[in-house]
């Protein structure tokens, strides 16, 4: 295997991975997860 095909495999898993991720936090089912969050600074103690 040559480096240059190294680099590339390692280039398109990373990318594959980073689609992954942004698949999952923009998923309908993380949707409320995320806004409880983002709201949790205004939250009164």
């Amino acid at each position: 295997m040559d480096v240059n095909t190294l680099r590339a495999l390692v280039t398109v898993v990373s990318f594959a991975i980073f689609i992954a991720i942004m698949g999952w936090a923009w998923s309908r089912r993380r949707e409320a997860d995320f806004t409880e969050a983002a709201n949790l600074p205004f939250e009164q103690d």
